[in-house]
């Protein structure tokens, strides 16, 4: 019996998450559809998401941020921000992490996900990981992104690894293109996510979500060569923070 009512609580709680989602942009819809009809707009669509979308999913799950800095993001600066991924939760809160807008690197499957695709096509960088081509047009847009100000968002292990995973091997992108565009990278830990919200259908319960930005790691004197070098450093960082918060 206890064990019924558990996934009974468990298939709310995924049902309000996507109320939490999708009203928000049905309210705001008509703003949403303007900010996005040029890229001089992003700032406030990004100050939307941040402010309104994720702040209405985040608390309104009961999952409150907490975040700690070993240096703090500057105004007006870009940087690569990498973290591990873990959860669906994961956008929203590294809406919460940067005040400073940035775009989202992210797979092209998300899409067809009904009305969240639409704006999703419009404002983040899609690519297919099975496509030469596709991954040099990300380079040549996010290359025009940090031309106008902005930082860039990647999820370096390249997809939600299994549960039983701590924290997967990163891909080269992230840090080939921080190199490339000289801008530091800042690796950032994601406790509680899985914990809060997994990809696991009967799991997830509110609670604190706590986060770690760490110190960056600078790319002015670096070479591409050097791309292995720095992404097993910033990898060393979270999963040896992940591991002694176990």
């Amino acid at each position: 019996m206890l064990s019924f009512l558990k996934k009974i609580g468990h298939t709310l709680y995924r049902i309000w998450f996507y109320i939490l989602v999708f009203l928000p942009i049905l309210i705001m819809l008509p703003f949403l559809v303007i900010f996005t009809l040029s890229e001089r707009t992003y700032p406030q669509f990004f100050w939307i998401a941040r402010n309104i979308w994720a702040n209405t999913i985040l608390y309104g799950m009961g999952c409150f941020p907490v975040i700690k800095w070993e240096q703090r993001l500057k105004k007006g600066e870009s940087y690569m921000l990498v973290s591990n991924h873990t959860s669906m939760l994961d956008i929203m809160l590294m809406l919460k992490v940067s005040k400073n807008p940035f775009v989202f690197i992210g797979k092209k499957e998300l899409v067809n996900i009904p009305l969240f695709g639409f704006f999703y096509k419009r404002v983040c960088i899609l690519v297919d990981r099975e496509s030469a081509k596709s991954r040099t047009a990300v380079y040549r847009r996010a290359q025009k992104r940090l031309q106008q100000g902005l930082s860039i968002c990647i999820f370096p292990e390249g997809g939600v690894p299994d549960e039983h995973i701590i924290l997967d091997d990163f891909k080269d992108g992230a840090f080939k293109m921080a190199i490339a565009h000289n801008i530091p990278v800042v690796p950032i830990t994601f406790y509680d996510n899985k914990k809060r919200f997994s990809f696991t259908f009967y799991s997830g319960f509110p609670g604190r979500l706590r986060v770690r930005v760490h110190k960056f790691f600078a790319t002015q004197n670096l070479k591409e060569l050097d791309k292995i070098k720095l992404r097993e450093s910033v990898r060393e960082v979270i999963l040896n923070d992940l591991e002694h918060s176990r």
